[in-house]
């Protein structure tokens, strides 16, 4: 299901005017939601000793832990009712995942959204309002470096471009996609270009283009936007240069699949895709050539049968296992990776211990999983199983006001 573009697409209309609507991201899950359910293909027939894939996987060397604690970074609204007051600083124990807070960063107004850039240095938050902006904070003192405009309302995510230059970011109300220059210190410099999604038009219950997320392909060859309102993935390239894009492929999910994030497997060639309204994700080929995204059929997110609103996919470093964030059902759907990429298993699903689970993220070494719940304003943490992908709690859920966010380095 993916609609070949023309060799050159025509570039999309630019506009520097904000949008609006964008709140229904914020309180998703309050009207109920359409779920389509495909079953998975079986897999093939087990060998002679019946053991399930999963067991037969090869055991490699779990990864090595780092000694002592870690930082963990939390993004919340702070417009919302009992909402933070910032950017939350904390620390984890990469042992036992226990985490330890270490105070706010006030100043920055409703960062939902947190990445770092490459070398370390330097926190980015979006600023989740109806005028837009990213914010770039230094950590070695936690001194604020500045605010820039994305050009559009109710920026959602953003992203570092590999070679650390440039800040990628996605106005969810708005429609669009905006590109900023990053200085040596870590600053962000003046937006260099700003692209509206104009076509195609927006799909079933959509009132228009709704940008969720842009990220780099894992070479850094290409940009992808995943657009939530017209069902679709935009490809672009960077002018490394000029800061500026130009499409060269878009692909399309089926109509009111709602696709929300995108998540490359580790071998570059496929990724996963998770359908925000329809309650499915997809297995995605990947040409590192030109960017061309080709969309496999709907699967399974393991919800129960009520209303649910799949929310982000991680991968394993090793490419062995893939996990799901479920708003609605509240758990941690597992998937086997098969086939160097190309498939995948759903094993099961995970109790998440908290409510409306927005952002998942593995801790660098793989050994843990944090899980933001946006509603019981919690993150928990489990430790994640390298040979068989299991989950296991790790300690209490840590408190943390409408956590939607939690980025462990």
């Amino acid at each position: 299901m993916e609609a070949g573009a023309a060799r050159r697409p025509p570039r999309p209309e630019r506009s520097r005017e904000p949008g609006s609507g964008w709140t229904r991201r914020r309180f998703v899950g309050v009207a109920a939601g359409t779920a389509a359910v495909v079953a998975v293909p079986s897999p093939a027939a087990p060998p002679a000793d019946g053991r399930p894939a999963e067991e037969r996987r090869p055991a490699s060397a779990p990864p090595r832990r780092a000694a002592g604690p870690r930082a963990l970074y939390l993004g919340t609204y702070t417009s919302a009712e009992g909402g933070g007051t910032g950017v939350g600083f904390a620390s984890y124990d990469p042992a036992t995942g226990r985490v330890t807070g270490s105070g706010t960063l006030t100043g920055v107004p409703d960062p939902s959204y947190l990445a770092v850039h490459p070398d370390g240095r330097t926190l980015y938050a979006v600023n989740e309002r109806q005028d837009g902006g990213v914010t770039a904070v230094r950590l070695a003192d936690r001194r604020v470096l500045g605010t820039r405009s994305t050009g559009g309302a109710g920026p959602c995510h953003l992203s570092v471009h590999p070679g650390g230059r440039w800040l990628l970011s996605a106005n969810y109300g708005s429609g669009s996609v905006a590109v900023h220059p990053i200085v040596p210190s870590g600053a962000l410099g003046e937006r260099t270009d700003l692209v509206t999604h104009t076509s195609p038009p927006p799909g079933p219950g959509q009132q228009g283009p709704r940008a969720h997320q842009f990220l780099s392909s894992p070479d850094g060859g290409h940009l992808l936007a995943v657009d939530l309102g017209t069902d679709s993935v935009h490809t672009y390239r960077l002018d490394g240069r000029a800061g500026t894009l130009t499409e060269v492929a878009r692909a399309r999910t089926r109509p009111g699949a709602g696709p929300r994030h995108l998540t490359f497997h580790p071998g570059g060639r496929h990724a996963y895709l998770a359908n925000e309204v329809d309650d499915t994700v997809t297995v995605c080929a990947y040409d590192a050539g030109t960017g061309r995204l080709t969309i496999g059929e709907p699967q399974p997110t393991g919800s129960r049968g009520g209303t649910n609103y799949p929310a982000q996919l991680v991968v394993t470093a090793n490419g062995a296992y893939a996990f799901l964030a479920n708003r609605g059902d509240n758990s941690i759907a597992r998937y086997a990776v098969e086939a160097d990429g190309a498939r995948l298993r759903l094993l099961g699903t995970v109790p998440v211990r908290g409510d409306f689970p927005r952002h998942i993220a593995l801790s660098p070494d793989g050994g843990l999983l944090f899980a933001a719940n946006q509603r019981s304003g919690t993150v928990t943490v489990f430790n994640v199983d390298p040979v068989g992908g299991e989950l296991r709690p790790a300690g209490e859920p840590f408190a943390s006001p409408v956590a939607v966010c939690a980025l462990p380095l």
